[in-house]
């Protein structure tokens, strides 16, 4: 039977771009429902590691009152002062509350002067200006503490927005190292590296490890300032992050080991057999084996070459007599007697041969 054919028990699935279209969402707003929780996915089964949703799922939300307003309103995204004239305050007092941790933001994207614009869901900001308990930060002076923490420079915009994704990486996760590998994605490499020291296991770890958000080309300044936002800074929260990534690691280690590169023996090495000398070759172990040749009597004494070397060996292999050097010895250079003052015929005359003088009796 086909791989193809039809199985009524698997449940009818679609892709996420298919099924934001036919919920009526924006791909950015359909991502933020599923983050949210607001629509539910199932792993793909197709082995790509992506997400789809169930055509049960999409009937369910299409089914509720106000379906497509209802809908985009849960997933309604505001800035700074759009957030402002929402809440009904003035955008500063906005940024206050913001930095001060009391307004969490949901999302983050950078603008063409590569600013942070932080985002802010509209449902949550509309409750928070409805609480009777946060009437006193709206209207009149901020109370002291806050006031000297904005002081100190106190931002928690980018340290909240890391809590809440870390929540939404942890809902898709089903596998205890895909949980081990979102807290991983927090942290710098040289803290995993410090907590997972076992190359195996910190290789398998990064397969499960999800990048930060996609702004801008890989290795752009907006992706870098993206991976900044994405990496915890304070040390409080790296403490947190430390430990929870080693629970999670030990976790996942009793659950599934990490795989392994299985040992394999070297083979030996292969030695190539020596090559067989040609028989008529001549060799210094032949020479050995024949008798000496004794020189006659009466001759110079000299190295002995024997006559069938000279005929069969070549000309550069046949031995020269070793002349060995004459030990100099240092004699005091005598001086050159003068010259005659005479010229040539003084030294023709010295040269020749003197006349014999008349004999005494």
């Amino acid at each position: 039977m086909s791989a193809s054919t039809f199985d009524p028990s698997r449940p009818s699935t679609c892709t996420p771009s298919r099924a934001a279209r036919e919920l009526g969402l924006r791909r950015s707003e359909f991502d933020l429902a599923v983050h949210l929780g607001r629509i539910r996915t199932v792993p793909d089964e197709g082995g790509g590691g992506g997400r789809r949703v169930e055509r049960a799922e999409i009937d369910r939300l299409r089914a509720q009152d106000g379906f497509a307003e209802s809908l985009r309103e849960r997933v309604q995204v505001v800035g700074t002062a759009e957030g402002a004239a929402l809440m009904g305050i003035p955008a500063g007092r906005f940024s206050r509350l913001a930095r001060l941790g009391l307004l969490v933001p949901v999302m983050f994207h950078l603008n063409r002067y590569r600013a942070v614009v932080w985002l802010y869901l509209a449902e949550e900001l509309r409750q928070f200006a409805a609480a009777a308990e946060n009437a006193h930060l709206l209207k009149g002076r901020t109370p002291e503490t806050l006031r000297s923490q904005l002081e100190a420079g106190v931002d928690l915009r980018a340290r909240n927005w890391r809590g809440r994704h870390l929540g939404f990486l942890l809902r898709q996760a089903e596998d205890p190292w895909a949980r081990a590998g979102a807290v991983a994605a927090l942290l710098a490499p040289v803290e995993v590296a410090d907590i997972v020291d076992d190359p195996y296991e910190r290789a398998h770890l990064n397969r499960f490890r999800p990048a930060p958000p996609g702004h801008g080309v890989p290795g752009s300044p907006a992706a870098h300032l993206a991976e900044q936002i994405m990496t915890a800074q304070d040390a409080d929260e790296i403490g947190w992050l430390r430990s929870d990534l080693a629970r999670s690691v030990k976790e996942a280690r009793e659950a599934s080991p990490a795989p392994r590169r299985p040992a394999h023996r070297v083979p030996p090495a292969i030695r190539t057999p020596a090559r067989p000398i040609p028989p008529m070759a001549r060799t210094v172990t032949g020479l050995l084996g024949e008798p000496p040749v004794s020189r006659p009597p009466g001759r110079h004494p000299g190295p002995a070459v024997r006559p069938s070397e000279t005929r069969l060996r070549p000309p550069e292999f046949v031995t020269r007599p070793v002349v060995r050097p004459v030990p100099r010895q240092h004699v005091p250079a005598q001086p050159a007697p003068p010259r005659s003052s005479r010229g040539l015929r003084a030294w023709l005359r010295r040269r020749g041969p003197r006349s014999a003088g008349p004999v005494r009796v």
